[in-house]
């Protein structure tokens, strides 16, 4: 269903940036697009999925507030609409989508942050706890779990995060306080750990159900795939949708100090041609992926 279509060049309208893109980074996201999930309100296709994507300023539109020129090097936060995605040569976005990409980062590195990033960070902010809280993350080796992982740390929190006995080494260099094996015990675990459960929980693995337990009473759970209302106890879970940080480069900006600094981790898994891009789609469903596989323009 992936192919490579010629369609018109976009151009900078006021307020936007044109971005020519070197890399797009695949993501789950991308992947239920592709299946035929978050179409709905699409007029048809061709359909561009992508929302991460690393490049050069190509052209700056009219009436636009920054301090960007042609040629700077540049990370954005895509949100995909029809035929506009970040699978594309150029794409055009808002300002407030755009930061610079980190110091010594290469394209498919910076490639990696925005969307994951953002999201990482709109679940702690909807979390909204004070530093020293416990947080529980479940799919912390992943790109949104082990973003969550590395912010909860910067922001003082205590982290219990979950793994596989393969990836154990990888979650505690993120910097989790204490890792346990992912799956059906992890709330268990998680109690032995903090007894009166976790003060909140971002649950990246989509446990749901099985990670209330973890939670202690009237704890926030934080969802990707929409699941929201009150379970056992209080605990509640409230599902995230990035686009509410669609255009906040001012946390970009962050995350790209964090990365300078080496609290963020950009870990790319492989970098394939655009063309290859079924490729990179089966890989990622296939699951195992450590990192973002990136597509090259």
């Amino acid at each position: 269903m992936l192919e490579v279509l010629d369609l018109p060049d976009p151009a900078a309208g006021p307020g936007e940036i044109l971005i020519r893109v070197r890399a797009a980074a695949v993501s789950p996201t991308d992947t239920m697009r592709r299946a035929g999930a978050r179409w709905e309100d699409s007029p048809g296709p061709p359909l561009v999925p992508g929302m991460d994507v690393a490049g050069t300023v190509q052209a700056v539109g009219p009436d636009t507030e920054t301090d960007l020129r042609a040629g700077d090097e540049v990370m954005a936060i895509v949100l995909p609409e029809g035929a506009h995605g970040a699978y594309s040569e150029l794409v055009a976005v808002p300002a407030e989508a755009v930061a610079r990409v980190p110091r010594g980062a290469s394209f498919a590195e910076a490639a990696t942050l925005p969307m994951n990033g953002l999201t990482a960070r709109l679940a702690l902010d909807t979390l909204r706890l004070p530093a020293g809280s416990v947080i529980a993350v479940t799919g912390a080796a992943g790109a949104f779990g082990g973003h969550s992982v590395e912010l909860a740390k910067a922001d003082g929190h205590t982290v219990i995060a979950d793994a596989s006995e393969a990836d154990e080494e990888l979650v505690r260099s993120l910097g989790a306080d204490h890792v346990v094996r992912r799956g059906p015990g992890f709330a268990a675990a998680v109690r032995e750990i903090a007894p009166a459960g976790a003060d909140g929980v971002i649950d990246g693995a989509v446990q749901l159900d099985e990670i209330v337990p973890a939670a202690k009473d009237g704890a926030t759970v934080i969802t990707i795939r929409g699941d929201k209302g009150e379970r056992d106890r209080g605990v509640t879970f409230w599902s995230i949708v990035v686009g509410k940080y669609g255009r906040r480069a001012d946390l970009l900006g962050e995350l790209r100090e964090l990365a300078e600094a080496g609290s963020v981790r950009l870990r790319v898994a492989d970098v394939l041609p655009k063309e290859r891009a079924a490729e990179a789609h089966r890989r990622l469903e296939a699951g195992g992926t450590r990192g973002r596989l990136v597509l090259e323009f």
